[in-house]
């Protein structure tokens, strides 16, 4: 300690307080605060489905919203792998209540969307899902975002989303 630096105590009401006299140094902390950002919006969204999944959940909450979400969805509905989901309006970038049915073992996505001919289909396929018999891979064709079976029936390929078994 320097001898020029003296520290007082002062009693006053049950408080102790701390003064401390010149000279003294100072730390300049620098603190700044960086807001997260999301890389993708589809990928927060299954990986958020996929766990509340595996804990057993009934209802799992989505934030924010989009197009691509809610048709993602809606695949995954029509197939039996998700109840329903209602979209709330929060004057923001919405959200989205999913009921689970417990039938879904995994979804994900695939970045970055590569590009994906007819013919290459099957070799995705093979890939991604666990067995001819289940699971889908969803597509966004110039026809709009569909399985890579309907992609099939109309002779169509696309970029690659992701997939759900």
């Amino acid at each position: 300690a320097h001898p020029a630096s003296r520290t007082a105590q002062h009693s006053q009401n049950k408080h102790t307080f701390v003064t401390l006299t010149p000279p003294c140094r100072f730390s300049v902390f620098k603190v700044s605060f960086s807001k997260m950002v999301r890389m993708s919006v589809l990928a927060d969204c299954l990986k958020t489905i996929t766990n509340a999944e595996k804990r057993g959940k009934r209802q799992v909450l989505i934030r924010p919203s989009s197009k691509v979400i809610v048709k993602f969805l809606q695949l995954m509905q029509q197939h039996g792998y998700i109840g329903e989901f209602e979209i709330v309006d929060d004057h923001r970038a919405n959200k989205i209540v999913i009921d689970l049915n417990g039938r879904l073992n995994k979804c994900g996505v695939i970045s970055p969307r590569f590009d994906v001919s007819v013919d290459e289909i099957e070799k995705w396929i093979v890939n991604l899902l666990p067995s001819r018999q289940f699971g889908h891979i969803v597509l966004s064709t110039t026809y709009g975002i569909m399985t890579h079976e309907e992609a099939r029936r109309k002779k169509t390929g696309g970029k690659i989303l992701g997939f759900f078994y």
